[in-house]
């Protein structure tokens, strides 16, 4: 058992309530100096899926972090993953920036055991490194490797002393500095304000936003970016409006919220400037929110439309090109049939590209359109703990992968009239009475028209009639026919009684076609003023038709 489950498997953490003080290497304890220092700062919102104990939630409400940052939770139940098959930490993370970098860390700390303490190093060496002015989640950072070291961890001994101690002159700076430039922000704002110039307020309210989301005050940052919806005059300015919300709610794990915000920039009149980059952007942040609501099919379409701008990694703070190509593959897996994987996918040249980032994606793909589903289902197995830490994929795997491994079983069966179940299962890495629940549920939702033979084990197809279907199609086609051509008959021996009543001059079109044809009767027959005569002996002329085709009909 992992030393750092409790008896009822909860993984305890400095921030599970369990153990919130940490000790340095002489153990001494420094409650005293994170109470005075750190207390009131802003803490780095972390993303809705993130959690420092256990990874369960209601998903109907919201939580909030250190900082207040109200948060969407999901129900998510913690898997602890002993070791990634193919995960380079370095190589990963070197994809991204900012605060997502951070963030990714952190989950993977608390994810993985065999890789928390280099985790966590990184985490700490990129917050001092750049500078942050988020000292509270720098300290709740240590805290956690001085208690992974306590547990002994893997890789314990390899941690420089420097990582282990909070750097209290360092910190202190920080601090000072960050409330320095709130003071100054929010003074130069009221001076703004009180001056009534909209781009001075609205890029004083940027300035702020981007303050506190340095400081990881989510909520604050997102307030003061929607404050300058009122002072936006231009294009440019209502996509950087867009842009900056976009940013936050992803960290919030505001979903809902990204995808208004999308809408709205696509709504806005185009930027010249970098407008391809924009357009890729939104599209990626579409694709993330779609995905996070389960909207697999959407989420594939907005990856699969984003072009080749963001293979860069232009978009680090947000989602990697690697991402893109992780996300669009097995979204279109789960939801894509055949001819729209083809078509939309395999023969999409955009892409490719992000593609060739991830080999197995590909091969993985063009695994299952060719039916190869031993080498599919081995590459999803490989790859399955690296995936679980993801940060935004790790709660859809599930879901993913069980919608693949329907399709590719729904894929394999509709060809045949027979399916040797012993067969089969040895093709999905799986025992027959496993198979068997996974076809009956299958079966029961409607996907697969077949019966199983317990006894002989063997799927036998359902067979319809393809003669009796015919002569019903046919049946059909002759009542519609026929009905068809009683309507025209009808038609047309009104039209010869004269029983069509003209339009009045005012509600006659261009070119109107029974005027026309009222002329052309005139013309032809010389009874060019009777119509008063007709409309007063409309019902006696009716009367008469009705009956006379009655007779005709029964006659034929």
């Amino acid at each position: 058992m992992d030393p750092r489950l409790s008896p009822d498997h909860t993984i305890l953490t400095p921030n599970s309530g369990m153990m919130d003080t940490f000790s340095d290497n002489h153990g001494q304890s420094d409650n005293a100096m994170d109470s005075e220092m750190y207390t009131d700062q802003p803490s780095a919102g972390t993303p809705s899926s993130l959690s420092n104990a256990t990874m369960t939630a209601d998903g109907g409400n919201t939580t909030s972090d250190n900082n207040g940052n109200s948060k969407r939770k999901r129900f998510v139940k913690l898997v602890e993953v002993d070791a990634p098959n193919n995960l380079d930490l370095d190589a990963y993370i070197a994809n991204y920036k900012g605060h997502t970098k951070v963030n990714r860390l952190e989950f993977i700390a608390d994810r993985c055991p065999s890789l928390q303490i280099d985790a966590l190093k990184l985490a700490i060496t990129e917050l001092k490194n750049t500078s942050t002015l988020n000292i509270s989640r720098y300290v709740s950072l240590v805290k956690k490797l001085n208690e992974a070291i306590k547990f002994g961890a893997p890789g314990s001994g390899n941690v420089s002393s420097d990582l282990l101690n909070v750097d209290k002159a360092w910190a202190d700076s920080q601090l000072q500095k960050a409330k320095q430039q709130t003071d100054l922000l929010e003074g130069e704002l009221k001076n703004y304000k009180r001056n009534s110039i909209k781009e001075s307020i609205r890029m004083g309210n940027i300035e702020l936003g981007n303050h506190y989301y340095a400081c990881g005050d989510l909520t604050a940052a997102h307030r003061s970016y929607s404050r300058t919806r009122d002072y936006c005059t231009t294009s440019k300015h209502l996509i950087e409006l867009c842009m900056n919300v976009i940013k936050v709610s992803v960290e919030l794990g505001n979903f809902p919220h990204v995808l208004t915000y999308v809408v709205k920039a696509e709504s806005t009149p185009e930027v010249p400037q970098d407008k391809e980059l924009t357009k890729a952007k939104l599209k990626a942040a579409s694709g993330l929110a779609n995905m996070d609501l389960g909207k697999y099919s959407s989420a594939a379409r907005d990856f699969l439309s984003i072009g080749e701008e963001l293979v860069g990694h232009q978009y680090g703070d947000v989602i990697s090109a690697n991402d893109i190509a992780v996300y669009g593959g097995l979204c279109a897996l789960a939801s894509f049939n055949r001819a729209e994987l083809k078509r939309l996918v395999i023969d999409n040249v955009g892409f490719r590209q992000y593609l060739e980032l991830e080999p197995h994606i590909r091969d993985l793909l063009q695994g299952f359109y060719n039916s190869n589903y031993t080498v599919c289902l081995d590459i999803m197995d490989k790859w399955r703990n690296d995936y679980l830490l993801d940060l935004h994929l790790h709660s859809h795997i599930e879901a993913l992968y069980t919608n693949i491994r329907k399709k590719a079983l729904v894929q394999f069966t509709s060809p045949f009239l027979t399916v040797d179940l012993t067969k089969m299962a040895k093709s999905f890495s799986t025992t027959v009475p496993e198979l068997e629940k996974e076809l009956v549920s299958l079966i029961i939702g409607g996907q697969i028209e077949a019966r199983i033979d317990s006894q002989q084990k063997i799927l036998w197809a359902k067979q319809t009639n393809k003669r009796s279907a015919i002569f019903e199609r046919s049946t059909t086609m002759g009542q519609e026919y026929e009905n068809e051509a009683k309507g025209l008959v009808l038609r047309i021996q009104m039209i010869n009684e004269g029983l069509i009543v003209k339009m009045r001059d005012s509600e006659k079109g261009p070119g109107d076609a029974s005027e026309a044809y009222e002329q052309q009767q005139q013309s032809r027959s010389g009874r060019g003023g009777r119509d008063m005569a007709m409309f007063a002996d409309t019902r006696s002329n009716v009367s008469n038709f009705l009956s006379t085709f009655s007779r005709d009909r029964h006659r034929g």
